[in-house]
Formats: structure tokens, C-alpha cells, sequence
């Protein structure tokens, strides 16, 4: 890394190679890390994984999405932690090192772009790469007070990256605060295509029914009604009819075939000494059938039906990010495998739609944050930006 200290953990030991960057630019004089899934030219990609890491060679290119930070101006100063293989919601990686959650302190700080946001929520760069197959940025910037955005599938080049999900991995990036966000979404997303202003909002019964408790509803309410402020039409709505418990498997079966797909070879081959709880996971992806695969499909294609008909294209979705707040890290494996399974079944909303959510620090329970999210229509990732900054005020 190429900053004096790391009192986080978020940050990997590699040995330093200066990344150029251009001299100037719109992001000129900000730092940034990057998740160690994205290729750097110059340093190794060690996918949170001790064998990945040991027969890795250094990257001969830099992927484009960090290419595009670069040329904006903004500095490289290292890469940082993630869980193995980016197969985690919690952040976890007891081979390599958990980062510390510098707003949760004794507490998890999300995954599996656990590094990112522990260097950005420390103040040891201004911004952060990570990726977000199943919430690996909305978790974490809920969990550490961050801004953190996943965007519509297929807005930024991915390529260059080690991927989980092909059909669900996509880069986000974390900031402390919303202008600058706005300034890097400009970098990186480009131009939206265009629509009509953002002006109705609907309030996701389901998704605020998934909170683990009353107290996290009633942390929650007073962002939430700042949040309805900013609209001129306010509804409440069943996101998903059947329940977001049925769309959660949904989730489960697709992104377990690919992941299977992507990693299983390499797996049987190498045997890696994975955690067990993320080898628990690439067992059950392993027996997901090609039947269950593509019934899941089939399932998803009616997810995306369904809230591409609720957001159109003036429509805003508002919902927590996360059921709570960090669990503790001595908390056991029963309380870690209830939370992602109550996590996935809010964070598979946008997951399976393809479509963008912002996750914004407005909110705290016991003192740890708790994020509220926007999610938007596909394609106006720019204008869900600017809409999170008026909500945020």
C-alpha cells in the first residue's frame, strides 16, 4: 500500500507499484483503493484467497473501471481485503484477516468488500472500488456509515475482474459523503439515456417487514420520512406478492450455478483450505441442477417484470438496506447464516432486477449504522444519484 499506516486491516501487503494516473482531471487529488477481485497492472489478484494469491502472477493490464479512475486524475494507493472469493455478505476472511469496522468497532464490516469500505469509513483514502453481486457494497456501506451504490447490471465494464456471478457482478464504489459520490458516478457511469424527473416514491411494506425487530423500524423512521419529504406522490407497496422469502431462493439457485460454474473447476482441482462457511456455500452451489437453474431463471425473469412495472420511469423504491445493524464477531455461525439469509431476501430486490440501488448513512442503531436504500429504474443511475442527494439534504 502506498499510505503511511493501515490501523484497519483493510489493506494487503503486497509489495508497492507505483500506478500512474493523469495529472489532472476532474478527480484530480483523490485517493482510491481498489477490491482485490480488480486487476492492476503491476500487482497480483488474490480474490481473498491464500492458494488464488500464492500461484498469482502480477497483472500485465489494469481492468477499466479502475483504468477510468486513473485517468480522471484520481491516485492508486493500494488494494485491499475482500472475503474468499467474494462469496460473503458478513466480510469475514479468518485466513487472510477481517478488516475492523471503524464505525462499528468489534463488529463485522460487511462483505465480501470488506477492505474498501474499512479503508474509506477510516479515512485512509476518499474512495473505494468494490463489487456487488448479492449487496458486497450495499452491505458493507449499510454496516460502516457509508455511501455505496450498486448500479444497473452492464453500466460499467467489468471485465478485468475476477467474477462470482456473471449475471449479477457489478462494480460500485464507496464515498463519506454524497457530493463526491456524485463526482466519481460522473467518471464512471457516463451519461444517463434520459427520462423524466424522479417525483413518485414507493415505500416497500415487505422490504421494511424484513427488519429484524421493531427497533430497527423505529431507527429507520425518521430517514425514511425525510425520505418521503423529497417527493411529490408517496405509496406504499408489496414489492414482491408472493413474499421476498420466495424471491430469495431465486436468488440463491442462479447465483449458485454460476458461481459453480466459475470457480468449480478450480476447486476440485486445487482443494483450497476455504472458511468453512464459504465452502459450505460452493457445496450447495455445487448440487444446484441445471433443471433448478433454469426454473430459477425462468422465476427471475418475473422479478424483473415485476419492478420494471413498478419504477417505470419516474419511480423511486425506498427500503432499508439491511435487516440490522454489524453483527458482533465472536457472534456464532447460527446467527451469521440467519442474517445473510434475512439480507438476501432485501438485498435480492435490485440483485435480480438488474436495476440500480444506493444505499445512504442516514441512520444509527445503539450507535452502528443502519443504511436506507433508493433503488431506481434501469438506466438512471445518475438521477437515483442526484435524487439520494436531495433526500440526504
Amino acid at each position: 500500500m502506498l499510505i503511511p499506516s493501515d490501523p484497519v486491516n483493510a489493506f494487503l501487503d503486497y509489495p508497492d507499484v507505483p500506478v500512474p494516473h493523469a495529472a489532472d482531471g476532474p478527480l484530480a487529488g483523490i485517493t482510491f483503493a481498489v477490491k482485490d477481485i480488480y486487476d492492476v497492472a503491476g500487482y497480483v489478484t488474490g480474490c481473498g484467497n491464500r492458494e488464488k494469491m500464492d500461484e498469482g502472477v502480477p497483472a500485465k493490464a489494469t481492468a477499466p473501471c479502475v483504468q477510468r479512475l486513473l485517468d480522471a486524475g484520481a491516485q492508486f494507493v493500494g488494494k485491499t481485503h475482500t472475503a474468499e472469493l467474494a462469496f460473503s455478505l458478513d466480510g469475514r476472511n479468518t485466513r487472510l484477516g477481517t478488516p475492523a469496522n471503524p464505525a462499528a468497532p468489534g463488529r463485522v464490516p460487511g462483505g465480501s468488500s470488506s477492505g474498501s469500505a474499512a479503508a474509506v469509513a477510516a479515512g485512509l483514502v476518499d474512495t473505494a472500488l468494490g463489487s456487488d453481486t448479492g449487496g458486497s457494497v450495499r452491505g458493507p456501506a449499510s454496516l460502516c456509515g457509508l455511501v455505496g451504490l450498486r448500479p444497473t447490471f452492464g453500466r460499467i465494464d467489468i471485465s478485468g475482474t475476477m467474477p462470482l456471478a456473471p449475471s449479477f457482478d457489478t462494480v460500485g464504489w464507496f464515498t463519506r459523503d454524497i457530493d463526491l459520490f456524485a463526482r466519481i458516478g460522473a467518471v464512471m457511469l457516463g451519461e444517463d439515456a434520459g427520462g423524466p424527473p424522479i417525483r413518485r416514491l414507493l415505500v416497500a411494506e415487505d422490504g421494511f417487514a424484513a427488519l429484524m425487530s421493531a427497533r430497527e423500524a423505529a431507527a429507520l423512521a425518521p430517514a425514511a420520512e425525510k425520505a418521503r419529504a423529497a417527493f411529490e406522490t408517496v405509496e406504499t407497496v408489496t414489492v414482491a406478492p408472493e413474499g421476498l422469502d420466495a424471491w430469495m431462493p431465486v436468488f440463491r439457485a442462479c447465483q449458485g450455478f454460476e458461481a459453480w460454474q466459475v470457480h468449480g473447476r478450480w476447486i476440485m482441482a486445487r482443494r483450497p483450505e476455504l472458511m468453512p462457511a464459504v465452502a459450505a456455500r460452493f457445496e450447495a452451489s455445487r448440487r444446484i441442477t441445471l433443471a433448478e437453474y433454469r426454473d430459477a431463471e425462468a422465476r427471475r425473469a418475473a422479478v424483473r417484470a415485476r419492478v420494471s412495472d413498478l419504477l417505470g420511469d419516474d419511480t423511486a423504491i425506498l427500503l432499508p438496506t439491511l435487516p440490522t445493524v454489524a453483527l458482533r464477531l465472536d457472534d456464532d455461525e447460527a446467527a451469521f447464516e440467519a442474517f445473510r439469509a434475512r439480507a438476501l431476501a432485501i438485498l435480492c430486490i435490485s440483485g435480480l432486477s438488474g436495476v440500480p440501488q444506493i444505499s445512504l448513512p442516514m441512520a444509527a442503531m445503539d450507535g452502528f449504522p443502519l443504511g436506507l436504500s433508493l433503488i431506481g429504474p434501469a438506466g438512471r443511475d445518475r438521477a437515483l444519484i442526484d435524487l439520494a442527494a436531495r433526500v440526504m439534504g
